[in-house]
């Protein structure tokens, strides 16, 4: 219909025109319109591919019975399509050999910069003339200092560049930011630089430089103990005073319950409210109900630092320990987890704890609870008064030295992999890219993305 003389149209010169096309496995059909009307049609149905190539063996590929992978896998890509390989011979490829073998007039620019060497040494030169001390220096018998053939002041067989700024920061920059070093440490470009020149004080120079590049800064890893000594949370004054708090996830779907409501049951009910809680960032602490509902019952809460789960490091420790008891108990005894919960519960409270010297049991109650095993037998030990105040008083006196103990031991042991790291007000710092890297921050994950941002002050 659409190659009738009614329907196509001259075309007009100047106006623009329209070009649609459209393809399936059998065909293709295109159509040029002018304004709306249609100035020329085409359609062809596929009839096949012919391949020529001058690659002998392989006009048999589709016949051999021995394959390895790769060719496995094209064959099977071309099995899909109508598709003939004949052989070409090379000689007879004109039309190939023309374009493969085709000269080039010009070499083409690599896209690398260098450093002109004549104009350096040459600007090493007039600068060691300026230098009257360096001149002073080659004139003493037996001195290191040397003039070369050109002119150049030698030390060792080394350039001795004279006490010129611009022009050691010239060698300076290009030993670490050209292309052919790309940001070398402070050791390698100092080994590097020591082979061809001299100046007083080069090592210390290099380290600066190194140490003030902005590029490094942002790219490269640290190589160093953590900065930042541990600092131990205050040892409450008495028994649940103060709290540390976290919640286990990842655990088997089981029954429901109102967190508000176990708090109040399980803390408030049996110890009383307590003065101060350290929590992590999760989203239920840091609501605003919960500060609210916390300030109403006269409780501070202090948040850990964010990215830094140390803080609340009793927490998160003592829930893997939760955990592993669990799992032993489902493992041995099988069932859901929530009927072993109870007795993980008491296992632990009743268990010895280093960091108290005695089981948290004995530490709230005054006495080891009684067990199947261990027992104390009615009448053994009565404690009336005074007497029960004053041993619970005391019991309370050794739990927070051995706490003391335990935390001046954590943090000896903590501060020998640690370094002392001091902030001024003022000063510019760098943030840690992997801290808002990932599928749920702010920042698309990049592998050459760089490893800091910055600088902040």
């Amino acid at each position: 219909m659409l190659t009738t003389t009614p329907v196509l149209a001259l075309p007009e010169p100047g106006k623009p025109y329209m070009v649609y096309t459209d393809a399936s496995g059998i065909g293709l059909g295109c159509v040029l319109m002018q304004e709306g009307r249609v100035i020329a049609y085409a359609s062809r149905q596929w009839q096949g591919i012919q391949v020529f190539t001058d690659h002998k063996s392989l006009q048999h590929i589709f016949t051999q019975p021995m394959m390895n992978a790769r060719q496995t896998r094209w064959v099977e890509f071309l099995a899909d399509y109508q598709v003939s390989i004949n052989y070409h011979p090379g000689k007879a490829n004109l039309v190939a050999d023309a374009l493969s073998r085709r000269r080039y007039d010009s070499a083409e620019p690599l896209g690398l910069e260098a450093v002109d060497q004549a104009d350096l040494l040459s600007r090493i030169r007039v600068a060691q003339q300026s230098d009257q001390s360096l001149l002073d220096a080659t004139r003493v018998t037996g001195s290191e200092y040397e003039v070369s053939a050109n002119g150049t002041i030698l030390v060792r067989g080394r350039v001795c560049v004279p006490k010129d700024v611009e022009l050691r920061h010239q060698i300076l920059g290009e030993a670490h930011a050209s292309k052919f070093s790309i940001h070398p440490g402070a050791t390698k470009m100092y080994h590097d630089l020591k082979r061809y020149y001299h100046w007083v004080g080069m090592k210390r120079d290099v380290a600066d430089w190194v140490a003030k590049c902005n590029t490094c800064a942002l790219v490269k890893a640290e190589h160093q103990v953590p900065g930042g000594l541990l600092q131990s949370l205050p040892i409450p004054e008495w028994k649940w005073d103060r709290i540390t708090m976290d919640f286990v996830v990842g655990l088997p779907v089981s029954r429901t319950f109102d967190a508000i409501g176990k708090f109040v049951r399980e803390i408030v009910r049996l110890h009383g409210v307590p003065a101060s809680i350290v929590s992590d960032r999760d989203p239920r602490f840091t609501s605003e109900f919960w500060r609210a509902f916390q300030a109403e019952m006269g409780t501070k809460v202090h948040l850990s630092t964010a990215y830094h789960p140390q803080t609340d490091g009793q927490s998160e420790r003592t829930i893997q320990t939760l955990e592993d008891l669990l799992r032993m108990c489902v493992l041995d005894w099988g069932g859901h987890w929530a009927d072993h919960l109870s007795l993980v519960e008491f296992a632990y409270n009743n268990s010895f704890q280093a960091s108290i010297g005695m089981a948290p049991f004995e530490a709230l109650y005054g006495r080891p609870c009684r067990t199947p095993l261990c027992w104390t037998q009615v009448g053994e030990r009565s404690m009336y008064g005074a007497t029960y105040v004053q041993e619970t008083t005391e019991k309370v006196r050794v739990v927070r030295l051995n706490m003391k103990e335990a935390q001046d031991r954590q943090k000896s042991y903590a501060d020998r992999r640690r370094r002392e790291l001091e902030f001024q007000v003022g000063d510019r710092v760098y943030l840690k890219m992997a801290m808002l890297r990932g599928p749920n921050r702010s920042i698309a994950e990049n592998k050459l993305s760089p490893r800091f941002m910055g600088r902040f002050q």
